[in-house]
């Protein structure tokens, strides 16, 4: 990517429903080409804006699911999880024989129908953990900064859409049967026009309009960017799971997200308390990483590093095909 896609995605980052015209008078240049930048790299695969649900703000928890597969099995395991509406990103670590998986469950009777009956059924599963995200220090409605350092400040805030609403924050946000209509074209494509949005939903332009934009000030709707890692020139991520003592918990999370290697960091529970999502220009850079960005951190006792090697979902849902009309 040039600087021009750069602080295109940047734009996005921070209006990811931004027009085109926003973005090209911010930047400079003609609407056409904005245009144009944005349809070859979402025709690439390298560039998506998808709808997200923050989960705290409708009352839903997070899990991060490891599962260890017999060998040659992980592919289609991670496969099968992509295409789960209840999976924010699947990827593939640990040499490949490991799947890890974000998932949001709206409700405890979804949640033990995952971890208690469908993944200990699959068979080239051999083992399960999962981890509950207790608290997230970076990463969801929060833009990256690997890819959110190319404008400038006076850019981003004539970009930046209205504020989430502080008398909104109060208690969780309840979806009806038609906003979830709603969701599921933004989640497929977050840039979906308002028409085809009102003609998929059957509401007015007005409404959906209206309804996109109480969502996005109570909170409870954001827009994300799903970037091709590879493209920004990163060929070395992993997860890390590190245990770091209970009272600097919050310190080391803290301190994890100022740092541009880092989309996600979170506190969960199980062995390792501190889960953080890493990305870096190659292995040797994540070594560096390793040894002189976290290892003098207080309160870090150990790190399981696990190497990404496949990238199945990155973020939002899975496109599927809408099924045909019938007369």
């Amino acid at each position: 990517m040039d600087s021009l896609d750069r602080q295109l995605v940047h734009a996005l980052y921070v209006d990811g429903r931004a027009p085109f015209s926003r973005i090209a008078h911010v930047l400079g240049v003609s609407d056409q080409t904005v245009a144009r930048r944005y349809r070859r790299l979402h025709q690439a695969g390298a560039v998506r804006v998808l709808a997200q649900l923050d989960a705290r703000r409708l009352g839903h928890v997070e899990w991060v699911i490891r599962l260890q597969c017999v060998p040659g099995s992980s592919g289609a395991v991670a496969q099968a999880l992509a295409k789960r509406d209840d999976t924010h990103w699947v990827r593939l670590a640990s040499g490949g024989t490991e799947v890890v998986c974000k998932v949001q469950a709206d409700s405890e009777h979804n949640r033990d129908a995952l971890l208690l009956d469908k993944l200990p059924a699959t068979r080239p599963v051999t083992a399960i953990s999962a981890h509950c995200v207790l608290h997230t220090f970076h990463g969801g409605p929060t833009g990256w900064q690997g890819v959110t350092s190319a404008l400038t400040e006076q850019q981003a805030t004539e970009l930046a859409p209205p504020p989430v609403d502080p008398l909104d924050q109060q208690g969780p946000v309840d979806l009806d049967q038609d906003d979830r209509a709603l969701l599921a074209e933004l989640a497929r494509d977050g840039r979906t026009a308002h028409a085809a949005l009102a003609a998929a939903t059957g509401w007015h332009e007005t409404t959906v309009r209206r309804r996109i934009a109480a969502l996005r000030a109570s909170g409870a709707l954001y827009f994300d960017v799903d970037v091709e890692d590879r493209l920004l020139g990163y060929t070395g991520a992993a997860l890390l799971w590190v245990s770091v003592d209970p009272a600097r918990l919050a310190a080391a999370g803290q301190a994890l997200a100022q740092h541009a290697e880092v989309p996600f960091v979170a506190a969960t529970s199980g062995p390792a308390n501190l889960l953080a999502s890493v990305l870096c220009s190659d292995v040797y850079a994540l070594y560096d990483y390793l040894a002189e960005r976290i290892g003098p951190l207080p309160g870090v006792r150990a790190i399981e590093t696990a190497p990404i090697i496949r990238t199945v979902k990155r973020a939002g849902a899975v496109d599927r095909p809408r099924p045909r009309a019938t007369h």
